[in-house]
C-alpha cells in the first residue's frame, strides 16, 4: 500500500500543539501497526519561510506553500487570526490544494482559515468552544456545532480546541490503518484512549456555570458526588433549603441549566468515566450512577452519543473488560 501524503499549513502565528500533535500521531502510527512510511508528512509556509508559533517557537516548514503538491490529506491548524497582508493569499492558495486533496481537515480555529476558503459552507463542523458562536456569526452558511471535539461531514473534517486535533488526527489514523493501530499510537503517546467524536469539548463540571450562592454549590458538588442517589429537585431542594419552586429558579439562573438537565450529564458523564476505567457490569454501571435499569442508561447514551454502553465500552476502555448479566 502506498504512503499517504499529508501536508500540514504552517503561518506566523499558528498554535504549535495543533501543528505538533497531528504530526506525532501520523508519524508514528505507521510504525505501531508495523507499517513504518504509512504517511508521508510535508510542513509548509508561505515562501517556505521559518514561521514563529503563538507560543514563541519557531518552526522550519519543509516547503513553500506555493510548491507543495496535492496531498491526500490537508490539515490546516489554528492560531492568531491577524489581518496581515498575507492572509487573503494564505486563503486561497488553502482552497486550490484543497481542491485536489481526498480530505480536508482543521483543529480549533483552523475551521476560520476553510471557512474563509469557502470549503465549509452548508457543512457541519466544530471549533474550539470560545470561537463556536463568533465561527457562526461570521458565517452563517455554516452549520457550527459547539459540542463535538471533533466532525466529519463529507472529506472535510474539523476539530474543537488544541488537544482534540490528536483525537482527530486517530480518527483519520483508523480510517486509514484500522482501529488497532489508532489505540495502539495512542497508548504510545499516553493518550489513555482515543475520544469518540462526539463526545462533550468539556466536563459538567467546566461547562456549567458554578452558582453564587453557597447552598446551591454545595448542590452542586453532591450531585458530582452522588450521581446514585435521589436527585430530583423535590430531594435536592430540601437540601438547599428552599421551596422546590424556588430551588428549580434559582437553579437555572445561576448554573445555566435546570437542575434536571444538570443532572442527566453529570449522570452521563459519570458512566463513561466508569465504562473507561472500570470492567464493572453494565447494569452494575447502570445502578451506581443513577439510571436505575440498563436501559435507561442506553437510551441516555444512544440520545447524546449516538453509541450504546457496551458499544462505547467496545471503543474505549483499554483492556479485557468482564462481561456480565445486563450487557446488552
Amino acid at each position: 500500500m502506498r504512503a499517504r501524503s499529508v501536508l500540514v499549513v504552517l503561518y506566523d502565528g499558528v498554535q504549535s500543539l495543533d501543528v505538533t500533535g497531528p504530526l506525532e500521531v501520523f508519524a508514528g502510527a505507521g510504525a505501531a501497526a508495523g507499517r513504518p512510511g504509512a504517511y508521508r508528512l510535508t510542513t509548509a509556509s508561505p515562501g517556505g519561510a521559518p514561521v514563529r508559533s503563538r507560543s514563541g517557537l519557531r518552526l522550519l516548514p519543509d516547503a513553500d506553500l506555493a510548491g507543495a503538491g496535492p496531498a491526500d490529506t490537508l490539515l490546516v491548524p489554528g492560531g492568531a487570526e491577524a489581518d496581515d497582508p498575507g492572509r487573503a493569499a494564505l486563503v486561497a492558495r488553502i482552497r486550490e490544494l484543497a481542491e485536489g486533496a481526498e480530505r480536508v481537515a482543521s483543529v480549533c480555529t483552523g475551521a476560520f482559515l476553510l471557512a474563509e476558503a469557502g470549503l465549509l459552507a452548508g457543512r457541519r463542523v466544530t471549533t474550539h468552544w470560545a470561537y463556536c458562536d463568533t465561527l457562526a456569526r461570521r458565517f452563517p452558511d455554516v452549520r457550527v456545532d459547539p459540542e463535538p471535539i471533533h466532525v466529519r461531514d463529507g472529506p472535510v473534517a474539523t476539530s474543537a480546541g488544541v488537544t482534540a486535533g490528536i483525537d482527530l488526527a486517530l480518527a483519520l489514523v483508523e480510517e486509514d490503518l484500522g482501529r488497532d493501530a489508532a489505540l495502539l499510537i495512542a497508548r504510545h503517546l499516553v493518550v489513555f484512549l482515543r475520544r469518540p467524536g462526539n463526545q462533550a469539548q468539556f466536563s459538567t463540571q467546566l461547562a456549567a456555570q458554578v452558582a453564587a450562592r453557597d447552598p446551591l454549590r454545595e448542590v452542586q458538588r453532591w450531585i458530582a458526588e452522588h450521581p446514585e442517589d435521589d436527585l430530583s429537585v423535590e430531594a435536592l431542594a430540601r437540601r438547599s433549603a428552599l421551596s422546590p419552586r424556588h430551588f428549580a429558579r434559582a437553579f437555572a439562573a445561576e448554573v445555566g441549566v435546570t437542575p434536571g438537565r444538570y443532572v442527566d450529564r453529570v449522570r452521563l458523564e459519570a458512566a463513561r468515566r466508569r465504562l473507561e476505567d472500570t470492567a464493572d457490569g453494565i447494569e452494575e454501571v447502570a445502578r451506581s450512577c443513577g439510571y436505575g435499569t440498563p436501559e435507561a442508561m442506553r437510551r441516555a447514551f444512544v440520545r447524546a452519543l449516538a453509541v450504546a454502553p457496551t458499544e462505547y465500552r467496545r471503543r474505549f476502555h483499554p483492556g479485557p473488560t468482564t462481561h456480565r448479566t445486563g450487557e446488552t
